[in-house]
């Protein structure tokens, strides 16, 4: 796509027009928007005007109203400049529905202003019958392509619903499956790098618990690392230029509380129902239900008390505070005239905030003395207690699969009351479902359920280990913070010039500890009762089956029943003998017997 166009100042001349361009997808591989401008030009050159500026809407369908769309709204409303008409490839470049096509060129009339396409000579004249006629059919033509173009799309999106195969783009953390290059997708299926990327995005909110970790600080996160965001994840897969754009936090959050992440087929953002009424799955989940729900808990908009957390790189942002007003200390960087080294200090009185009025002089001190006497004591207090990571166990997640198949049982039950089932075979279909969700609740509400918690799992290393190989500042003051380290800095001339606050670190050790205890008995015990619930099922269908058995007939009874069939069998064939040869050739056999024989015989 060409970011540079040729354009000329406006000069008064009558025919300073302005190009329009628009296309409803843009791919690097399309020639449109370059084919779009050469007819442009050349159809102003042709009638003798230049281009001052241009209207480029990309990704813009044709059904939205001009005066609607993000460039060539502003020209139609005014609010560019003064400018003698526009030039576009085609009158559906103006867009796909007639009457605002209509709309937009009686406007241009109007105001005494022209409209140029490619491939029409001259102007339009929109008093001219013939051309008024001539521009109304070609907007109709192609309020039609359109409508034929959505009802195509529609029918395939049907046609791939139904199948069970995807037709959007796929979800972050999965990649489309082709058998040969620019094939059809066969399959999908995890993609592992991005994958491990949102895990362990997930996991660090879902372990936060100082409320400084949220999906706008991962998105800075990954931003900074260089981790390609979803849209240039994608163009990398395919082998397409990446635009460098950075994360945002609304697209994180999207990805995290969205149930594609649990491996659905999706349409219009809910899941694909299969003819069981669950969701059609396509591939293994990122994570379990449980822990959708927990994202979307950590991920609701909530008031911070603690405060929003540092956006700088330093090691004491959000930790270090003023001995003197209580405030937070700030990052005073090095200036262009100044050649003193960076320093905390406290702007608080600065500000001018009431509790810091009298704070006179504010504490100062240098970043690299602050942060070395912070480190120091870290690795003194903390550094040789061995290293836990705190982890979320989203549980057995049968409390989330009940409510999932009681939401689905009350709205097949709802369907029911609606009469949606009132057919024979729709309602024995019904029943049967209805039959299965209950009987898996039931089933499910028997096992022992381990409900989501924190828990902290040692990782076979100390927290200097950790100190030593984390990457930045940053991830060493989410060190500082998971110890509750805060710094107290009181101006020069003072008593304690530095106070260090910590966790006791061997209570701290104790506990973290007797968490991962904890959560190992938890899921030996689950596993136990399991173990005993499986075995009670077990004997419960044992016995079902003897009771089975049983009530079915035995060897002599069945030998009874055919001894039996097989008298009536003989007792039918003496009441109906077979005829002789002689009665099938005179055609006297009756199928009856004689009755002066029935009589001799009885």
């Amino acid at each position: 796509m060409i970011d540079l166009m040729l354009t000329t100042d406006y000069d008064g001349c009558g025919k300073c027009w302005v190009g329009v361009r628009r296309l409803s997808r843009t791919t690097e591989r399309t020639n449109s928007p370059e084919d779009q401008k050469d007819m442009i030009l050349e159809a102003a050159t042709d009638n003798g005007g230049h281009i001052i500026a241009w209207a480029d809407d990309w990704e813009v369908s044709g059904a939205t109203n001009p005066l609607d769309r993000p460039q060539f709204g502003p020209w139609l409303r005014g609010e560019m400049g003064p400018y003698d008409g526009i030039v576009g490839s085609a009158v559906d470049r103006i867009g796909r529905n007639q009457v605002d096509v209509l709309t937009t060129g009686y406007m241009m009339r109007d105001s005494g202003r022209a409209i140029i396409t490619s491939g029409h000579t001259g102007p339009w004249d929109l008093y001219d019958e013939v051309d008024e006629t001539r521009f109304s059919m070609d907007a109709l033509g192609a309020q039609m392509e359109h409508r034929a173009i959505v009802r195509r799309n529609r029918n395939a999106t049907k046609k791939m619903r139904e199948s069970g195969r995807p037709k959007n783009k796929n979800s972050y953390g999965y990649k489309y499956v082709r058998l040969t290059p620019l094939g059809a997708v066969d399959h999908v299926a995890l993609d592992e790098v991005a994958a491990e990327i949102i895990r362990d995005v997930a996991e660090r909110i879902l372990s936060d618990e100082t409320g400084k970790i949220t999906v706008n600080t991962e998105a800075v996160r990954l931003t900074k690392a260089g981790i390609p965001n979803p849209t240039d994840h994608r163009a990398r897969l395919y082998g397409r230029p990446m635009k460098g754009l950075p994360w945002r936090g609304k697209v994180l959050k999207g990805i995290l509380t969205s149930e594609a992440a649990l491996g659905y087929l999706m349409h219009d953002g809910r899941p694909e129902l299969d003819d069981e009424g669950h969701p059609k799955r396509l591939a293994e989940p990122l994570w379990d239900a449980a822990t959708r729900s927990a994202l979307i808990k950590k991920t609701a908009p909530k008031r911070n008390d603690a405060g929003r957390a540092p956006k700088g790189t330093a090691l004491l942002l959000g930790i270090a505070f003023c001995g003197t007003c209580g405030h937070r200390l700030y990052l005073n960087a090095v200036s262009r005239n100044s050649n003193g080294p960076a320093s905390y200090t406290c702007r608080a009185r600065v500000q001018g905030l009431p509790a810091a009025a009298t704070c006179k002089p504010a504490p100062t001190m240098s970043v690299a003395n602050l942060d070395a006497l912070v480190e120091t004591h870290f690795l003194k207090e903390i550094g040789d207690i061995p290293l836990y990571k705190r982890v979320y166990d989203p549980g057995t997640g049968h409390a989330a699969r009940i409510s999932e198949l009681e939401t689905d049982r009350k709205r097949l039950k709802d369907d029911r009351n609606a009469g949606l089932y009132d057919d024979a075979d729709e309602a024995d279909w019904y029943r049967r479902r209805y039959r299965a969700m209950t009987d898996e609740i039931r089933q499910l509400k028997a096992l022992p359920d381990r409900p989501a918690k924190m828990y902290w799992q040692p990782l076979g290393k100390t927290v200097a280990d950790q100190w030593r190989d984390a990457p930045d500042d940053v991830a060493r003051r989410e060190l500082l913070a998971a110890y509750d380290f805060r710094v107290v800095l009181h101006p020069r001339g003072s008593e304690t010039r530095v106070w260090i606050h910590n966790l006791d670190p061997s209570a701290e050790d104790d506990a973290r500890r007797a968490s991962w205890e904890a959560h190992q008995l938890s899921i030996a015990e689950e596993a136990d009762l399991r173990a005993q619930v499986e075995a009670e099922q077990h004997a419960e269908r044992a016995r079902e089956d003897q009771a089975a058995d049983e009530n079915a007939p035995g060897d002599e009874d069945r030998e009874a029943e055919q001894h039996a069939e097989r008298a009536d069998a003989d007792q039918a064939a003496d009441q109906n003998p077979a005829p002789s040869d002689q009665d099938q050739a005179l055609g006297t056999w009756t199928g009856r017997p004689d009755p002066d024989e029935q009589e001799l015989t009885a």
